[in-house]
């Protein structure tokens, strides 16, 4: 693989954009682990979920400020599935109790950046959909460098 500079959406400059995936690497790190019975049940579900945050993130950056919380209020009911699904595997021991609180926890930021970037685009403060709130939720750093195979 060769370093290869490529433009980003805006988007994928949101910092709970990026957050999201790196959920998404935590959760199919966890699920792959799984028993084989769960592959059609807990661990697709699971998958689905954790991938729905982020794909209606960048879906819901590309309309009006009003369908942009409709997407962000979407992308958080698929995060509450997450904790579901993090809570089913526990039960199941699946996972342990650390995995378990450290997904939670991942979940929690998550969460309250995306009511967080609701309340802000439903204020008057807000001057365009992804202008987010402070610069804690803004972007990721300057020199974050994305790697894509060769094409």
């Amino acid at each position: 693989m060769s370093k290869a500079e490529i433009e980003l959406f805006d988007f994928e400059k949101l910092n709970v954009y990026q957050k999201s995936l790196d959920l998404i690497d935590n959760i199919y790190d966890v699920a792959d682990k799984f028993p084989a019975k769960e592959a059609y049940n807990l661990t697709l579900q699971f998958k689905r979920a954790a991938n729905s945050i982020s794909l209606n993130i960048g879906e819901g950056s590309g309309g009006s400020r009003k369908e942009f919380i409709k997407f962000l209020t979407i992308s958080r009911r698929s995060l509450r599935e997450c904790i579901v699904c993090t809570t089913l595997a526990f039960r199941r021991k699946y996972i342990d109790e650390q995995t378990q609180l450290s997904l939670r926890n991942q979940l929690t930021e998550i969460s309250k950046m995306l009511s967080g970037f609701i309340n802000y685009l439903e204020s008057d403060n807000a001057k365009n959909n992804l202008s987010e709130p402070t610069v804690e939720y803004l972007t990721t750093s300057p020199n974050t460098e994305l790697i894509t195979p060769n094409l």
